[in-house]
Parts: C-alpha cells; sequence; structure tokens
C-alpha cells in the first residue's frame, strides 16, 4: 500500500507581532492506493483523508513563509491533533473494504438472472 500526505493549503495572517505572513491553518489531505493483480487483471484502489490543523502563534524559532516546506508544515499537524496512525489506518480500511467489501448486494435469489446479449453485428449494404 503507498500512503503520501500533503498540504493543499495554508492559511496566514499577514502580520502577527513582528512577524509576517505567519500559519495560523494547514489544511492537510492523507492518499492512498493499492494494486492488485498483474497486466490485464491489475486494478487499483484507492481512499483518502482530509482535514485541518490550527496553530498557536509562534514562540521561539519562526521560518518565514517562503522557507517551509511541506514535511515541515506536516510535522506541526502532526504536533497539533493530526493522529498520523489513526488516519493512515482509516484510509488503509478504506481501501480494505473496497478489495473486500464487508457488506454486497447480490441479486435477489427469486429473479431469474438478467442476461445481457452480445450486440448485433452491424452488416452494411454493398454499394450499388
Amino acid at each position: 500500500m503507498n500512503i503520501s500526505w500533503i498540504i493543499e493549503r495554508l492559511l496566514v495572517k499577514p502580520t502577527e507581532g513582528d512577524k509576517t505572513d505567519v500559519v495560523i491553518t494547514a489544511d492537510w489531505r492523507c492518499n492512498g492506493t493499492e494494486t492488485t493483480g498483474t497486466g490485464d487483471d491489475a486494478k487499483t484502489y484507492s481512499g483518502t483523508c482530509y482535514g485541518s490543523a490550527s496553530f498557536q502563534p509562534p514562540s521561539g524559532s519562526f521560518t518565514p513563509y517562503p522557507d517551509l516546506t511541506q514535511d515541515q508544515v506536516l510535522g506541526w499537524c502532526f504536533a497539533n491533533g493530526v493522529d498520523q496512525a489513526a488516519i493512515e489506518a482509516n484510509v488503509s480500511a478504506q481501501i480494505a473494504d473496497q478489495i473486500n467489501p464487508p457488506v454486497i448486494a447480490p441479486p435477489l435469489p427469486w429473479l431469474p438472472p438478467v442476461v445481457v446479449a452480445p450486440p448485433a453485428p452491424v452488416i452494411e449494404a454493398p454499394a450499388a
């Protein structure tokens, strides 16, 4: 399974004390994919969770907005209430439920199965 985290948007206060462009909220997304089978039988399943994390004004060290990295902001999210393990488990469960659905809706047993006829061949008339 492949799990990835991205920051989709940052909300900033233009000024906070003597600092500029101070991040106060980050919108994040956790995506997961898993491919089963190979070749023509390969099928890819996906899951996602998203949310936001808010931050207190910085105290101590401060990274100017242009110097921020996605990994740094994700670290802030994980330190401020985003449960990385729980979110990744949720995404994994979404994918597992697609691969092996816990609930299915089979055809009703008292109705005859629906048979789809193949399309009729198109035969063109010879040109006159």
